[in-house]
């Protein structure tokens, strides 16, 4: 049979191939059925379809994405692909986002993560000088919008730099709490930064916000601003969810300092997630020479420690990022590319699925008995096969029925490409 048509009633995906870690399961891959009952995971009944060892995964869950930067390099190209050169496209083009501008680029990526398999997304929202009084009220808009089909979380975005207790960064706080999304800064090695953290877990706390930081996005093996985070948290005891992302400097500092900044990190709890394709396209990057460095973080040393460890596409098509389509499947392929996934432990795959979610604290998608039949589908029989194809003919089904998977045409964006 075609390997799109499914039946419309309840069925039994039959000779499927599934990783054994997300059945809770020992081992690799393993062959096995699941059944689609009333939109969920059930017992097996209904038509039987061999699936040729096709591969089953749950919807992925990408937890650190910049939806409101999405898709403007038509009109904010990064001039030399460096992460100053970005920082600078993207604060002149603020003056282009209002609020239909940040709107209909956030569907348009939204669509495309839909139309891939993802039903849970974080983004990051840039914050500060008045932009959350924009962003703020779309999001909530967006997240309405979605619900059903992508669950939505927000987090603010504001340097450490501007943090203070008081003016624009205790409104962005208060308006991150009614709105219900994750307070977030960006943290760089400034001489009080340790205060600055207080101040920010203070008003954290006093809001029941968790928290969500860019961490050490450079290749200086002098900048720790991690130590001082987990540092702070240990010292503070602040017990809501705590996410650190990119940490790229780990990639550069004396091995025996990296490591014992992990022990930190996994002392204090702290969520990781390693943003792979953004950092190996910014990091190392000289105009004619060619990058030693990759960008990526200590994944596995972080994992060893039990550390939480995730993956996410960052950036998409903005100055921070030239490409990327919102897809969880290229973030799969390229982080075990970049980060050596393969040829180690077998459960990684959770990486893009249950960690993330329990980061987040997005229900869990699982693969057992009542769970919603939220799967992507792949004609890939083994991880080679999987790996080797951007897997452009995966099925999507939620509820157990195959989606609609057209992508949005980029034509869409050319009048907001165009400036005055």
């Amino acid at each position: 049979m075609d390997f799109r048509a499914l039946p419309s009633g309840d069925y039994t995906l039959s000779n499927v191939t599934v990783p054994a870690c997300l059945l809770g399961q020992e081992g690799d891959l393993i062959r096995t059925e699941l059944s689609i009952v009333d939109g969920k995971i059930g017992p097996a009944q209904g038509v039987a379809v061999d699936m040729n060892g096709a591969m089953v995964l749950p919807c992925f869950t990408d937890m650190h994405t910049h939806l409101d930067k999405g898709h403007i390099w038509g009109r904010a190209p990064n001039p030399d692909g460096t992460f100053m050169g970005a920082l600078n496209t993207v604060r002149a083009d603020h003056a282009n986002w209002s609020p239909d501008d940040v709107r209909a680029r956030m569907d348009f990526s939204l669509r495309c993560a839909f139309a891939h398999g993802t039903s849970r997304v974080r983004t990051h929202l840039d914050s500060m000088n008045g932009q959350y009084e924009r962003s703020w009220p779309v999001f909530a808009e967006m997240r309405e919008k979605w619900a059903g089909r992508i669950d939505l979380q927000a987090v603010s975005l504001a340097s450490c730099e501007g943090f203070e207790t008081g003016g624009e960064f205790a409104q962005i706080a208060d308006t991150v709490a009614a709105t219900g999304g994750v307070l977030g800064m960006v943290t760089y090695p400034v001489p009080d930064l340790k205060e600055r953290l207080l101040g920010f877990f203070n008003m954290a706390a006093d809001r029941g916000l968790a928290a969500d930081f860019h961490v050490d996005e450079t290749m200086d093996p002098g900048s720790e601003t991690l130590r001082v985070i987990a540092e702070t948290v240990l010292e503070t005891g602040f017990d809501a969810p705590v996410v650190v992302g990119h940490l790229c400097s780990l990639s550069t500092q004396l091995e025996a300092r990296a490591l014992d900044t992990l022990d930190l990190v996994a002392k204090a709890g702290l969520n990781i997630v390693s943003l792979p394709m953004c950092n190996l396209y910014l990091q190392d990057r000289t105009a004619g020479r060619t990058p030693r460095g990759r960008g990526i973080t200590l994944v596995h040393e972080a994992k060893a420690r039990g550390i939480n460890v995730s993956f996410a596409s960052d950036n998409t098509r903005d100055p921070f990022y030239a490409y990327g389509d919102m897809d969880m499947i290229e973030v799969m392929r390229e982080a075990t590319r970049i980060g050596h996934l393969d040829h180690c432990e077998t459960d990684w795959v959770t990486a893009f699925t249950s960690n993330p979610a329990s980061a987040c604290g997005f229900d869990a998608p699982a693969l057992v008995p009542g769970a919603p039949a939220d799967l992507v589908i792949c004609r890939a029989r083994s991880w080679t096969e999987f790996f080797a194809r951007p897997q452009s003919n995966r099925i999507v089904l939620r509820d157990g029925r195959a989606i609609d998977r057209t992508l949005p045409d980029y034509a869409e964006l050319d009048t907001l490409m165009r400036t005055e």
